[in-house]
């Protein structure tokens, strides 16, 4: 192109980084690699790598989760663009800005390290130490974008069996969440929102205890909710509009709620007594 200079402007990489979650023996894992070159080798990091010059970054988000983990034609798995990192000293070999992808994926078969990733696991989410570069703050935006996905989709129930009680379900959704829910209120949430499960005729299955047999469930034919079952920091993180929302927020259970009061009550005798 006439008049312009390619070469004014300093030249940087466009990589992708990918924050891949699933749910495993009832806890949160992600998918994380071992780096098999510096920076950071022997380093966990995200999977991920440079954009080629003639591909995507979508594209290249998909071929380097199958260089680095070998996860090839995964189904179920829809990677959504979370973001973009641009700190100019994120990467300490030049200016490299990062286009970041999230998915949660059901059903996750084992990875096996590749490429310039020396390993490749599933690790669960708590607990992990730090990561390379950025890869601290990309996972924990993506997990918080996983756990507003399980608000506006019915995407739980892929974690379940194909017959499934209502506590399994809820417990896919505390795993995600990190929370515990109040079990009559999220039972009541869930079977008012249309399209999102169906019950089995005549079928139930013992849970454990004295008590009877739980129905059994099976996905039902909707795809998003309506309304959105919120979690109950997000339903009141916006007080202006919790009287026009038609969106419901499930509340913590019952113990949570009672400590969670009790505390209060002692603060503030705390205070009453600090302050005479």
């Amino acid at each position: 192109m006439e008049g312009y200079d390619k070469h004014a402007f300093e030249p940087f990489a466009v990589t992708v980084d990918l924050a891949v979650f699933t749910v495993r023996a009832g806890a949160l894992q992600v998918l994380l690699i071992e780096r098999g070159q510096e920076p950071y080798a022997g380093c966990r990091a995200l999977p991920g790598g440079f954009v080629l010059p003639k591909e995507s970054a979508g594209t290249a988000a998909r071929r380097e989760l199958a260089e680095e983990t070998g996860l090839t034609d995964v189904s179920g798995l829809h990677l959504e663009q979370l973001r973009t990192y641009s700190e100019p000293d994120r990467d300490p070999r030049m200016r490299v800005v990062s286009v970041a992808y999230a998915a949660l994926l059901p059903d996750a078969p084992e990875p096996r390290g590749g490429g310039d990733a020396a390993s490749a696991h599933w690790l669960p989410y708590d607990g992990l130490g730090p990561l390379a570069f950025d890869h601290d703050q990309i996972l924990a935006d993506a997990r918080e974008r996983i756990g507003a996905k399980l608000e506006y989709t019915c995407l739980a129930t892929a974690f379940c069996p194909p017959e499934f009680t209502l506590g399994e379900l809820q417990q896919v959704y505390e795993t995600v969440w990190g929370a515990a829910l109040d079990r009559p209120n999220f039972r009541r949430k869930v079977l008012a929102t249309p399209g999102f499960v169906e019950p089995v005729p005549g079928a139930a299955r013992l849970t454990g205890g004295r008590g009877k047999p739980a129905a059994l469930y099976r996905a039902g034919g909707a795809t998003a909710l309506h309304p959105p079952l919120l979690r109950a920091a997000a339903a009141g993180s916006s007080p202006s509009a919790s009287s026009t929302s038609p969106s419901t927020s499930v509340s913590p259970s019952s113990s949570s709620s009672a400590s969670s009061s009790a505390s209060a009550s002692a603060s503030a005798s705390a205070s009453k007594g600090s302050s005479s």
